[in-house]
């Protein structure tokens, strides 16, 4: 894998943006910041997975090189950021997506 990607940066930017938006709509920001409704950890994880394995199929699709993920994952994570969720949870979103994203093996 090289390390320019096949699709612009723009796209990029968008689908990350299109990443962060569908994960609000399953886990909103407001239920992030400790109101009384949470949901369990299990329905949390499988969001995210699913969130992650999106992002997989971008990557395979468009061969997504190292500056392309990098720049997937920082604009991922400050979209969130911008929605208002917590740190803590931002963090845990971008590391599961930046490690699902580079791993070498699809296992």
């Amino acid at each position: 894998m090289g390390l320019f990607g096949s699709v612009s940066g723009k796209d990029i930017d968008a689908f990350a943006k299109t990443l962060a938006q569908d994960l609000a709509k399953r886990y909103p920001p407001a239920l992030d910041k400790g109101s009384e409704r949470k949901i369990s950890q299990k329905r949390l994880t499988t969001i995210l997975e699913d969130t992650f394995a999106r992002a997989v199929d971008f990557r395979r699709q468009h061969k997504l090189g190292i500056y392309k993920k990098a720049r997937l994952g920082n604009t991922f994570r400050w979209e969130l950021q911008d929605m208002g969720y917590s740190e803590k949870f931002v963090e845990l979103a971008t590391e599961g997506l930046i490690v699902y994203i580079t791993r070498k093996a699809d296992a």
